[in-house]
């Protein structure tokens, strides 16, 4: 089964893009030609998918670094360096009211 396993991924299956669904039914033309046997063929579609959903979490991983890269390239403020600021502003503008409230008196 792994000749045929191979076979299947050199079709260009794109196996990141392609459906469960549509895995079944290339497997299921394979049958139907005679190249894979009936028993072999959940198995195969299992080993698809599986293959299928692994490309695709490395390819999500690979973007994810690629932008985690570019945005630290471009220097754009990250989350807590976001709250650090506003934790920052909210204390200068308590410190504002204080001295207002000082010069009031």
């Amino acid at each position: 089964m792994s000749d045929l396993f191979k076979k299947a991924i050199s079709l260009g299956l794109g196996l990141t893009v392609v459906s469960k669904e549509k895995v079944e039914k290339i497997v299921d033309d394979l049958v139907k030609r005679g190249e894979l046997a009936p028993a072999e063929s959940k198995a195969l579609v299992e080993r698809l998918v599986e293959r299928g959903e692994a490309e695709q979490s490395q390819i999500k991983s690979y973007i994810y670094e690629q932008v985690q890269k570019v945005l630290k390239e471009l220097d754009v403020p990250t989350e807590s360096d976001i709250a650090s600021l506003e934790q920052r502003i909210a204390a200068l503008e308590h410190k504002i009211v204080e001295l207002e409230g000082s010069r009031q008196e």
